[in-house]
């Protein structure tokens, strides 16, 4: 679970400091950024897993490509360097705090055992100068500084400012390590990057920062450092959602995986997996049950939600019937219902724990069944009023949105701002009152008047129509009348918020 992450020279995000409960919504206007902290969230987590070049490429960029079509490597990893007109930064740094869970495997299938769960990582990458930038084996992109260390029980109440039972705090946060896990050091000259075994006495690996092409974290296994293994599984862990229709109507092989992808993919055998092997022992009709009532929540009628196993063809298919016993397969599908079918699937497999990213829930969606979807992706999240165990995962969501109705509808401690800073970047500001608003320093603090757009959109169309209508010239006849727009009907003005007062005022 992560539950701060700071962030400077990373596009637009400049000393950015967000903390994160069980449930977060970020709202903004297009292009202010809301999307590059998912960026940064999935750098992080890719190069938990891959060398810093491949997790460059995966995340989004708008860098050109060359003139033959072919990405240019080195000028993607350039353009995540922050950038103030002509300028552009030579450092990007990453702090994240975050509850790892007690095991993990490593690459070779052995398990190892976290010595303290509640830790955080800091990774700074520089960008390279002279010839050093055409060595294959380095790449444009240096790992300067890497730390992995320990945080102490007792500052749990500084660090995780959301409400916590004892029972929840207990189950995720123990243990204790003296020692750095990982370290940077310099001798004779050259920096070092330092692998620790856990353990005050254990051995150390030391690595030459300048020729690394990967992070040392992305290495660990339970031979070397148990405690960095669980914090790399945990960071690659961390999921964005691009949940595409395609992929989900996309029948799936019987050899294909039993995990839900991030495109969606799998999602007919990751069903049929759960109904069939379920952690908690119910039958496939029980489990298919369970679906169709999330889903009649959306849409009407739902009578059941199965597979339909092909044994000839090897395939399997998720069909939907409805009380009149017409069966719609997933390629009948709306985009919608199959991304909260998705969302259900994903509610249910409580294999999955860690932080899932979702752009725009409300894409898809009808208005009426906005409330129906923000209530499932909290009920993904972990309850931190329980211990965490097989049927309350340690999972969060993240979202991000420029819906008025997702705004409203969102508690309002899981509400974030996001504001273009200028030359400054991205702000993220919380509610007064909110339990973010205890850090110190305090957070910005969200104004009235940029919540506007969100509490009143009606409201501030119309301002924005009479500001424009008074600077026009009524002598010249215009090319083509306005048409009458739906707010402005009569018989429908008091069902717009605000309208009604801006009429009489007129």
């Amino acid at each position: 679970m992560l539950t701060r992450l700071k962030v400077t020279g990373f596009k637009n995000l400049v000393d950015v400091d967000v903390r994160f409960g069980p449930f977060t919504c970020i709202a903004g206007a297009n292009g202010v950024g809301k999307s590059n902290l998912f960026d940064a969230i999935r750098f992080l987590a890719m190069l938990a897993d891959h060398p810093v070049m491949e997790a460059a490429l995966s995340v989004r960029d708008e860098q050109p490509r060359r003139r033959d079509g072919t990405q240019n490597a080195g000028g993607e990893l350039e353009g995540l360097f922050h950038r103030s007109g002509d300028t552009r930064a030579d450092t990007m740094r990453f702090e994240a705090e975050m509850v790892v869970p007690g095991t993990a495997v490593d690459d070779f299938g052995q398990e190892g055992k976290a010595k303290t769960t509640f830790l955080r990582y800091t990774l700074e990458l520089r960008r390279r100068r002279g010839t050093a930038a055409g060595e294959p084996e380095a790449g444009p992109v240096q790992v300067f500084t890497e730390e992995l260390t320990y945080l102490p029980i007792g500052d749990l109440p500084r660090h995780v400012l959301f409400e916590t039972s004892r029972e929840w705090r207990t189950s995720v946060v123990r243990g204790a390590c003296r020692s750095p896990l990982i370290s940077t050091t310099e001798k004779d000259g050259k920096r070092l990057i330092r692998l620790h075994q856990d353990g005050t006495a254990g051995r150390t690996s030391d690595s030459a920062a300048e020729r690394l092409p990967r992070t040392i974290l992305s290495r660990a296994s339970a031979g070397e450092s148990k405690t960095a293994l669980c914090v790399r599984r945990e960071m690659a862990s961390w999921l964005l959602l691009q949940l595409e229709p395609s992929s989900l109507r996309r029948p799936s092989a019987y050899r294909d995986p039993i995990h839900l992808s991030a495109d969606g993919s799998n999602l007919a055998s990751t069903l049929n997996h759960l109904a069939l092997h379920n952690a908690f022992g119910q039958s496939p009709e029980s489990v298919y049950c369970q679906v169709a009532n999330r889903l009649s929540e959306l849409i009407g009628g739902v009578d059941t939600v199965s597979v339909d196993d092909d044994e000839k063809r090897e395939i399997l298919t998720v069909v939907l019937r409805d009380f009149d016993r017409t069966q719609y397969p997933a390629r009948a599908l709306s985009d919608g219902t199959l991304r909260f079918l998705a969302l259900t699937v994903l509610e249910m497999d409580v294999r999955h724990s860690g932080l899932l990213c979702l752009e725009e829930p409300e894409n898809g969606i009808h208005p009426a069944r906005l409330a129906a979807m923000l209530r499932l992706l909290q009920d993904i999240c972990t309850d931190t009023d329980y211990a965490v165990d097989q049927d309350n995962p340690l999972r969060q969501v993240l979202v991000n949105t420029h819906s008025p109705s997702v705004v409203a509808l969102v508690p309002d401690d899981s509400l974030l701002l996001a504001s273009a800073g200028g030359s400054s970047g991205v702000t993220f500001a919380c509610f007064d009152g909110t339990w973010r608003a205890k850090q110190v320093p305090p957070p910005p603090v969200v104004a009235k008047g940029d919540l506007l757009p969100y509490l009143n959109p009606q409201g501030v169309a119309r301002a924005a129509a009479a500001d424009t209508d008074e600077g026009l010239d009524y002598a010249t006849p215009p090319r083509r009348s306005r048409p009458r727009r739906v707010m402005d009907r009569g018989d429908l003005t008091p069902f717009f918020p605000g309208t009604a007062l801006w009429v009489a005022e007129k």
